[in-house]
């Protein structure tokens, strides 16, 4: 079993990547989000998934530990392949997810490419009770964004998916001068995520 890699980076796909590891090349499949942050002759460590077939044995990469627990939470639900739970990887944050299956809304989940009404309804049905959403207010809704969340609804609502809507954000906030409105931020972030980086919803 290979539960993680650290080599450099051989060869680039949006939703793939070649590690050169002491000289054997690993071909690991991994969120587009991490796709496109990566670049040739990067060093790089991923935690992964190895998926063993018939046919292939297929490795399934992650940068952070608790994606690929999600990873496999997500393939324990009825219908969900491996590309189906990488694609809510892709097109969700773990936090996402988590607050998603918490308040019972599949509609997160619907809104992935390749999964229908019937498994998104499953996925919140049997990740019940199985991931720790973020923390929410004493009255139970969850803690204000402010600006962020008025930044990441407007790229949502130009065509970015949720995650790369709120993880772009979350960024140019963090780089943001003190007083910056929604307007200015959000050129920062059209700026930032440019015509051929974005990842429109439904692509």
């Amino acid at each position: 079993m290979i539960s993680s890699l650290r080599g450099r980076v051989l060869h680039l796909e949006p939703d793939s990547v070649v590690i050169d590891v002491h000289g054997v090349g690993y071909a690991v499949a991994v969120t587009a989000q991490h796709a496109r942050q990566l670049h040739l002759g990067d060093d790089v460590f991923v935690h992964t998934a190895m998926i063993v077939r018939e046919d292939a044995m297929l490795l399934f990469g992650f940068e952070e530990r608790s994606e690929l627990d999600v990873f496999g939470q997500l393939l324990s639900v009825s219908g969900v392949g491996p590309k189906s739970a990488l694609g809510v990887l892709s097109s969700l944050t773990v936090d996402q997810i988590a607050t998603a299956v918490a308040d019972e809304d599949d509609a997160p989940f619907r809104r992935v490419s390749g999964i229908g009404p019937k498994t998104a309804k499953l996925i919140v049905v049997q990740l019940a009770g199985k991931l720790t959403a973020p923390a929410r207010t004493a009255v139970g809704a969850p803690i204000p964004q402010g600006l962020g969340a008025q930044v990441s609804a407007a790229l949502m609502a130009l065509g970015w998916n949720e995650r790369v809507a709120v993880e772009t954000a979350e960024s140019v906030l963090a780089d943001a001068p003190a007083g910056a409105t929604v307007p200015a931020l959000l050129k920062l972030a059209l700026a930032q995520l440019g015509p051929a980086r974005a990842e429109r919803s439904g692509v």
